[in-house]
């Protein structure tokens, strides 16, 4: 895909969806960064469903501790590996209260060191929160990023370091949002819907579906 495909391609996304943002629900950095880690192998819609009502009234890593991991458990027993989960989000908040005086920190490093937290989970933090111009690779990033041939790549990191290289500057802030969201409502995994597709046009796999 040459540039100016590229630059279209953005330019359309950002037509059809101006303001791109998280479908996860939170207040503050802390919460986004706890909805994030329950994410993982996880929809939007279950981890909403689970801390609406554990963030009316957790807003710091300190309350949660003080709630303890049992309790925590109670709230998020319907997502998947909930009891890792559990025990990495509350070793997280231990380390917060310690190491950052209770905030979440902004640097990659930082992010990678708390328990639960990988690269993904750090990019989507950076993004989301603190707006750097990274773009955390989920299946759905993978696939449309591959499908589309804007980053082809058998690895995560690959595929990761394609779209850094390969999307406009101006682009790379919302990158991340417009290709999920693409990914999960559009660019699905069974039955893509080429035909309500704004840059099916400019896809390499739109070519190839009869």
């Amino acid at each position: 895909m040459d540039i100016n495909t590229r630059q279209e391609l953005f330019a359309r996304l950002q037509a059809h969806n101006p303001h791109p943002t998280t479908e996860l629900c939170y207040e503050n950095t802390f919460q986004l960064l706890i909805a994030v880690i329950l994410s993982a192998q996880a929809t939007d819609i279950s981890v909403n469903k689970a801390t609406l009502p554990l963030f009316e009234f957790i807003k710091t890593p300190q309350q949660l501790l003080a709630l303890g991991e049992e309790s925590l458990k109670t709230y998020i027993k319907t997502i998947g590996l909930y009891n890792s989960k559990a025990r990495h989000i509350m070793a997280t908040c231990a380390r917060l209260v310690t190491d950052y005086q209770g905030d979440v920190p902004h640097d990659r490093a930082a992010l990678e060191s708390l328990p639960g937290v990988g690269r993904k989970t750090a990019n989507v933090i950076l993004n989301t929160a603190f707006g750097q111009p990274t773009v955390a690779v989920d299946t759905h990033i993978f696939r449309v990023a591959n499908r589309t041939g804007l980053a082809t790549g058998k690895t995560v990191l690959a595929v990761e370091q394609g779209l850094l290289k390969n999307i406009p500057p101006e682009y790379l802030r919302h990158a991340h949002h417009w290709l999920i969201l693409h990914g999960r409502y559009v660019c699905v995994a069974r039955k893509p819907k080429c035909s309500q597709c704004v840059i099916a046009d400019l896809c390499e796999f739109s070519e190839k579906t009869p």
